[in-house]
């Protein structure tokens, strides 16, 4: 009969240990979610935007990339290097040589503004911002370029 009484005294203390511990994870999953949520409210945002959006081939589009919110000394943007993934195979990279980041002084660029030519098809084009290898913050497009009479064997 002891070894009942003991086996459930500690099925209870075990039933009361599992919720204490699911709360003690969940409590510091919220907290870390919250923190995800602060740095996320100040981190900038980009929006890519295309005129025009619908083309007949050849189509020449200007994309513009416009970062916004967040503070103007954002370090994950600052200096960062630009690429375009133009949806059909192809990129075009540039960067930029820069005085070295101090924070309340250091200005991101907030407009970036191309030109590119397109063919007939389907293209989901992608404006990165990148610190070495990395990509730090990226905005997406995309475009229906229809065949123009020369492509359509007319």
């Amino acid at each position: 009969m002891s070894n009942l009484r003991h086996l459930r005294f500690w099925a209870t203390v075990g039933c009361l240990l599992i919720p204490l511990s699911l709360l003690a994870a969940s409590t510091a999953a919220a907290q870390k979610s919250d923190k995800d949520k602060d740095s996320d409210s100040k981190r900038p945002k980009i929006n890519l935007k295309a005129q025009p959006m619908i083309a007949i081939s050849p189509a020449r589009v200007v994309l513009t990339a416009e970062i916004v919110g967040g503070p103007n000394d954002y370090e994950d943007f600052y200096c960062a290097a630009v690429e375009w993934d133009w949806g059909d195979g192809t990129r075009s990279e540039s960067g930029s040589d820069c005085e070295p980041y101090e924070p309340g002084k250091s200005e991101i660029k907030r407009h970036f503004t191309v030109v590119h030519n397109f063919r007939a098809g389907q293209f989901r084009v992608t404006f990165r911002l990148k610190r070495g290898d990395k990509s730090v913050g990226f905005a997406t497009v995309s475009l229906q370029i229809r065949p123009g009479l020369r492509e359509t064997g007319h």
